[in-house]
């Protein structure tokens, strides 16, 4: 029934922020027409927190490894702000998008379906 999941970013500067997540992120991409690219990302995971405040969605970018993963985006010319954060849910930290904002990018510490698929359930 459900193929896959469609993320939109709507950032005031696209050329800027497609060129970093083609270039920097290493997300493969096909143009859809018209120099529109449309970015694969890898296996995903859903969920859904309560609030007793505004309604939202966030994007959060992961990874096995933070530390290691933060040092090669950086070599690749990323800017980070502030240090990662600990949690017991994972470690996280936000990069800047040129023309875009912000990305959130952890490594979870919880359980996880990816993992799972992975054969890495528990860590």
């Amino acid at each position: 029934m459900i193929t896959g999941a469609h993320v939109i970013m709507f950032v005031p500067d696209a050329e800027a922020t497609r060129a970093f997540l083609r270039d920097v992120i290493g997300l493969p991409a096909v143009d859809a027409g018209e120099g529109w690219l449309i970015f694969a990302l890898p296996p995903a995971e859903l969920a859904a927190h309560p609030t007793q405040g505004e309604v939202g969605h966030e994007l959060y970018l992961m990874c096995d490894d933070l530390e290691a993963t933060v040092a090669e985006l950086r070599g690749k010319g990323a800017e980070f702000i502030g240090e990662p954060s600990e949690h017991d849910w994972g470690i996280v930290t936000s990069l800047k998008v040129p023309g875009g904002g912000t990305l959130a990018l952890y490594q979870p510490r919880h359980a996880s379906p990816l993992a799972a698929q992975r054969g890495q359930a528990g860590r």
